[in-house]
């Protein structure tokens, strides 16, 4: 079975077809997803489709792209992932690609979610992107590696990811590591350790190969599983158990993902 660690499927795009996108799981072998949280406004509409259904869960947090936002205090994101469907704090991280000038709120914002992690007990989610020198400051300064979490839809160096696992870490692999272009990425897909990799979709976006361009769902995520065994040179079946129990072992999920 694969799991899906990383998914929008409460996006409108998605949430409109839920019921089918949980069938294509089934018929995919992908038992889990987690869908993760963009922003507070939206989040009731994350937790909602996790208590909806028993195999999907959620978390809470607010995305370095969305600049016009109520910023989120420790406190709040900790009530909030006092939910039993919450399991993971996030997403959040630092994306100097999308946005530029000034982006002290971005960083100041990444503390603020290192802390409820810390505070919470729940790992944190994180998105970098050309600012990984930042994100690991960040991450060391605030002691992230108490808690620990994943670096979600890896686009990196090795170096990164090496200091990432160091710091108590996952790295997570989406539909980026089939494209033909992608070489260093594959790169670090055949090397790091298995028992630190996560696979996932980033739905709606990123479909693998051979949908690339399409519109992503979770049952894709088996893709991107066949994709590393065959970069590995191991079978399909070795990535999904080491990816599953990751999972289980990183979200406190052990014993619990019947």
């Amino acid at each position: 079975m694969f799991i899906d660690s990383h998914c929008h499927i409460d996006f409108p795009e998605l949430a409109e077809r839920a019921d089918e996108l949980m069938a294509n799981m089934a018929s995919n072998k992908v038992s889990h997803a987690l869908c993760v949280s963009v922003n507070l406004p939206h989040w009731p509409n994350v937790i909602a489709l996790a208590e909806r259904y028993p195999h999907i869960y959620a978390s809470v947090g607010v995305h370095p792209d969305y600049e016009d936002e109520v910023e989120p205090t420790v406190a709040q994101l900790v009530e909030l992932a006092q939910h039993p469907k919450v399991i993971a704090i996030g997403e959040t991280g630092l994306d100097y690609y999308r946005l530029q000038g000034d982006l002290e709120w971005q960083r100041e914002r990444f503390r603020v979610h290192i802390r409820a992690a810390r505070q919470s007990g729940k790992p944190l989610i994180i998105h970098t992107r050309s600012a990984a020198d930042d994100t690991l400051r960040l991450m060391a300064e605030e002691k992230a590696d108490e808690i620990g979490g994943v670096l979600h839809c890896f686009t990196e160096s090795q170096a990164v990811a090496d200091a990432a696992i160091a710091m108590n870490f996952y790295i997570s692999f989406s539909g980026i590591v089939t494209f033909k272009k992608a070489e260093e990425l594959k790169a670090v897909a055949k090397t790091i350790p298995l028992e630190r990799m996560l696979i996932e979709t980033d739905s709606p976006y990123l479909a693998p190969m051979p949908f690339r361009g399409k519109q992503n769902q979770p049952a894709y995520v088996k893709h991107v599983a066949e994709h590393i065994a065959d970069l590995r040179g191991i079978g399909v079946d070795d990535v999904a158990r080491a990816t599953t129990a990751n999972f289980a072992r990183l979200f406190k999920l052990e014993g619990r993902l019947s």
